[in-house]
């Protein structure tokens, strides 16, 4: 991967680091070379974004780029990220653009692309973008005339999706009083129409986008307001999207948080239930907690572990056909129906395993016992030098033995900064601190922070 594209697209703070034109040029190299792989017909674009108040500045240079480009275009306007990827099998697109900077804050904005189907689009093709974007428009030769691109909206791409996500829900939500958290994102239309449409009563908060206020105190990585609320209305059960809504989080009637983890349990109890857990087998990654693991083995459930990232669950379930992964964050994919994590659709099949018991959330979450979990982050010189000093792999190791089945080591550099990530598991949060701290303390004398 080079300078430009992160692990989850092009993303900056808008208007500084990610530009209009930054934005035009990932556009113009993608439509290009799009058309360079295929030249039997001019590619089809679809454009989406988030309410962030500079999608609209980003969208215009991007649907210009891609134009300029001889791509025929189709603006979706303010859609989920999943419901992007959705809606480009159904129109046969080429090449998928959506912007934003899911959860974080409102300066922060994002240019993600998706190849044919909604999938990720391939290293080598974002390789390939990245080096037309540092070589400019020298020796290209821009279509004119008719062969310029078109633009036209796709008003009932929302629609679709949403009919899409209800018809994938094995039981009716009949009976509940859920309180839905839009994060004042992408969702504000889609979730509460997806979750009434499924037959749940339905109390959106923070629905009301006005570009400057998603995820702003709300959303997924802010539960607060939704605990209240739950309360408020004596709702069973709490669902929180982030600003694009490819992630989903819960809390229970009592205000407790059901994170991913926990989610995906529930999930992948229901799926062996019904025969649709293929292999019995749940992705998840080396974050999520050994509480997971252990309650999936009790429960006959295999769990194969993964780097961090979605990209790397992704991976794992294609390579081995697989139904059901994810993310402690509340990013889970299920492949039958989506082609990357999809909040809303996490959130419908939660609710769906709780009508189909009729049981509260927080019963069924328990079957999660989480472990206490403790993260240390530690500056360092060299961070890879760092986490495999043998010393420091040796002291960790040790620390496992110690811990035994109920408790872990992980060490992990971090991607973009000098730093290691000391994580600890164990059956009680002092004993937790105490390794990760001691194993902090030797990493650091490994390679001192300068």
């Amino acid at each position: 991967m080079g300078k430009l594209f992160g692990t989850d697209g092009v993303r900056g703070q808008a208007n500084a680091e990610l530009t209009p034109e930054l934005a035009l040029a990932v556009a113009v190299a993608a439509a290009r070379t799009l058309a360079e792989q295929d030249r039997t017909h001019p590619p089809v674009a679809v454009v989406g974004r988030d309410p962030r108040a500079s999608g609209e500045m980003l969208e215009a240079a991007v649907v210009a780029g891609l134009a300029s480009a001889g791509a025929r275009v189709l603006r979706l306007g303010i859609l989920p990220t999943p419901g992007l990827a959705y809606l480009m099998g159904e129109v046969s697109a080429d090449l998928g653009v959506m912007i934003s900077a899911s959860h974080n804050p409102m300066p922060d904005n994002g240019v993600k692309l998706f190849a044919a189907g909604g999938n990720k689009l391939p290293d080598e093709v974002e390789e390939r973008i990245e080096a037309a974007v540092t070589a400019g428009v020298d020796g290209w030769v821009r279509p004119t005339g008719a062969r310029v691109g078109r633009v036209r909206d796709l008003p009932a791409g929302a629609e679709h999706y949403v009919k899409h996500l209800v018809q994938s829900v094995p039981h009716p939500l009949d009976g509940l009083r859920v309180v839905v958290d839009c994060a004042n994102g992408a969702a504000y239309q889609v979730a509460p129409a997806a979750y009434r449409l499924a037959g749940a009563e339905v109390v959106a908060i923070h629905a009301e986008p006005d570009g400057i206020n998603i995820n702003d105190g709300c959303g997924s990585t802010h539960l607060e307001s939704l605990r209240e609320a739950v309360r408020e209305h004596g709702a069973q059960v709490g669902i929180a999207h982030d600003g694009d809504a490819d992630r989903c989080l819960a809390v229970t009637a009592d205000g407790e948080t059901v994170d991913g983890d926990q989610i995906m349990a529930v999930l992948a109890l229901a799926m062996k239930e019904a025969g649709t857990l293929a292999e019995d087998t749940l992705v998840a990654t080396v974050m999520s907690n050994l509480g997971l693991k252990l309650a999936m083995k009790e429960a006959g459930v295999r769990l194969v572990e993964t780097r961090v990232g979605d990209r790397y669950v992704l991976e794992a379930l294609r390579a081995a056909n697989l139904a059901l992964g994810g993310e402690q964050s509340g990013h889970v994919v299920m492949p039958a129906h989506a082609t990357t994590g999809d909040g809303v659709l996490t959130g419908l099949h939660l609710l769906a395993r709780v009508a189909a018991l009729g049981r509260p959330l927080s019963e069924l979450a328990a079957v999660v016992t989480k472990l206490p979990q403790v993260l240390v982050n530690v500056p360092v010189a060299d961070r890879n030098a760092a986490a495999e000093a043998p010393e420091v792999t040796a002291a960790a190791a040790a620390a496992s033995a110690e811990l035994g089945e109920t408790g872990r080591v992980l060490l992990r550099p971090s991607g973009t900064e000098q730093m290691v990530r000391v994580m600890v598991e164990a059956s009680s949060a002092d004993v937790a601190r105490e390794v990760a701290e001691r194993i902090a303390t030797l990493v650091r004398e490994t390679s001192p922070a300068r």
